[in-house]
């Protein structure tokens, strides 16, 4: 069974909490979770919404469709009814003024300050709702005595019990409570793979969707024995980095698209002097301020030319927790072995979907730092900051690593040493080593995830946070549809990976792009990379995240 339940209100009303005690909850009973939030960038106020997606099975997808609506407020049941389906419900205080006969009007405030704190009011909802599915209410009980101290414990659960006992199952879901999952959204997934990776120095400027990153950093800092710093604006998060990856330990920044505007000139400094560096980039929509609680994927083609001049680096774009933790550890490879900067590319949505995944397997992780210093030990061969070498990646030593060894780094030109030219021909050969870098680079690129029948007569090519939904997508046309539907979805995209993309464009009589953006970004890069062009487009770009119903609802309108 699949179920998709709404939790909204306003801010300041507490919903957040409940929502996160509802869906860990659901965790504990076994289920497989995937939830969105909608919020406004307020304090208070405003409309605020949760939905709560579980299952039996897998899940990688939010559902636009409702089978239940918790409501705090009038405002939540009319913006969000036409979704509820008609056997569905509708949990609402009794002193709501809305009529629909789905509505269970319930004494929730009531009930609330008969038991001596009115706001956990949220708790009684919880505990109709978990009725209303047939699951155990012990598993909200042991959430709520982990969460809050013991009298507020001990209230919240009272009023579970309470509402609980209001009204009687609707649905039934095998929550047999075999929890082997974790719980974790992207930007918590990164903060972990920036710890696993080894990663000792983390400066960033707050900013929504990024920050999260830096919070989570910032709460471990002792633990993870890594300096988090709060830098006054982007250009010196940047800096402070580049900095402290010259010095010789794993460094990273972290913004959204406003800060990354802001660190491209040091984007080049890091260019330039071939000094290892990470980036979080977590879109939101532009140019300006844009919407700074949504979400989009609008910054593809700015950060592949990002910073004036020519110079490698790699941009992966992420695809769901599990992938941020892994891929963070490998941009730090990459990045230490080239001598480049990795950006590593999320979205709102990514940055704060939750979801229930696989335990992160230290195992699969490889640390390699790439430094060359027992070549220089015995003091017989004399050390070149950027030596000529054929695969254009340079020997690497910390500075002060080796007596009497000096680590020159240069932001003009220069040659082998770090020392300024103005030769014509160094500063060819320099330019030409920094750059062939990216044809070995190549070699280590992963191919694009494949998904859907293998002759398919349509073939789906997103990036990053939408393989959910279009994984989601190709399996309902597949099932549903009359013809044969694939995807490719990249996760590197920067160099651009092209070997499936050429095998499956042979195949498919149609190629149509799918994106988070008004001007279909990926692929227009797929076009200059390899000449082959999309015959059409689904994009959707108004800040809210697209839904494998959205995309499957607009293949089968046109095929």
């Amino acid at each position: 069974m699949d179920y998709n339940v709404l939790v909204g209100g306003a801010a300041g009303q507490g919903m957040e909490t409940i929502t996160s005690i509802i869906e860990k909850s659901l965790k504990r009973a076994g289920l497989e979770i995937f939830t969105i939030r909608d919020y406004m960038s307020r304090v208070r106020g405003g409309h605020n919404f949760t939905q709560i997606r579980f299952s039996e099975r897998k899940v990688t997808s939010h559902k636009d469709k409702l089978n239940g609506i918790i409501a705090f407020n009038t405002e939540t049941i009319s913006y969000h009814v036409e979704r509820l389906e008609d056997e569905g419900f509708i949990i609402a205080d009794e002193s709501v003024d809305y009529k629909d006969k789905r509505l269970k009007k319930l004494p929730l405030v009531k009930i609330a300050k008969e038991i001596g704190n009115p706001r956990v009011f949220g708790s009684v909802a919880g505990g109709a709702l978990f009725k209303l599915y047939n699951i155990d209410i012990s598993f909200l009980e042991e959430v709520l005595k982990e969460t809050f101290k013991n009298e507020i414990a001990s209230l919240n659960i009272e009023a579970v019990k309470r509402g609980n006992a209001l009204v009687d199952s609707l649905y039934s879901i095998d929550s047999s409570g075999k929890d082997d999952n974790i719980l974790i959204d992207g930007n918590d997934a990164i903060a972990l793979g920036v710890i696993a990776a080894g990663c000792k120095f983390y400066s960033a400027y707050p900013m929504t969707p990024s920050t999260s990153i830096m919070n989570y950093l910032a709460g471990k800092m002792h633990e993870a024995k890594i300096v988090v710093e709060q830098a006054e604006d982007e250009i010196a998060a940047i800096n402070m980095a580049i900095g402290a990856s010259y010095a010789g330990v794993r460094a990273m920044t972290g913004t959204s698209g406003g800060g990354f505007s802001l660190m491209v000139e040091a984007l080049g400094l890091a260019g330039m002097q071939e000094i290892p560096l990470v980036i979080a980039e977590i879109q939101r929509p532009g140019p300006a301020t844009g919407l700074p609680t949504r979400t989009e994927q609008s910054d593809l083609k700015f950060i592949i030319s990002a910073s004036h001049g020519e110079f490698p680096r790699m941009v992966i774009a992420l695809k769901n927790p599990e992938d941020c933790f892994y891929q963070t550890v490998r941009a730090f490879n990459i990045a230490d072995k080239y001598r480049i900067p990795v950006v590593i590319l999320g979205d709102q949505f990514l940055a704060d979907f939750t979801t229930t995944i696989k335990p992160f397997d230290l195992s699969k992780l490889e640390i390699n730092r790439y430094f060359n210093h027992e070549e220089y030990m015995d003091g017989n061969k004399e050390y070149k900051t950027y030596e000529m070498t054929k695969n254009g990646i340079s020997p690497r030593i910390i500075p002060g690593k080796i007596k009497g060894t000096r680590v020159l780094v240069d932001s003009d030109e220069h040659d082998e040493y770090g020392q300024i030219t103005e030769s014509s021909e160094v500063r060819k050969n320099m330019c030409d080593k920094r750059l062939n870098k990216m044809e070995f680079l190549k070699e280590e690129l992963i191919e694009p995830s494949f998904y859907g029948a293998s002759q398919p007569d349509v073939l789906l090519l997103g990036w990053g946070s939408i393989e959910g939904p279009i994984k989601e997508a190709v399996e309902l046309l597949n099932k549903n549809g009359n013809r044969n539907y694939a995807a490719l979805v990249f996760g590197d995209i920067w160099p651009l990976p092209v070997k499936m993309l050429n095998e499956m464009h042979k195949k498919a009589k149609t190629i149509i792009n799918v994106e988070q953006n008004a001007t279909g970004q990926l692929a227009s890069v797929i076009r200059a990379e390899t000449g082959i062009k999309c015959h059409s487009s689904i994009l959707k770009y108004d800040g809210r995240p697209i839904s494998a119903d959205e995309i499957y609802n607009k293949l089968m309108e046109v095929n």
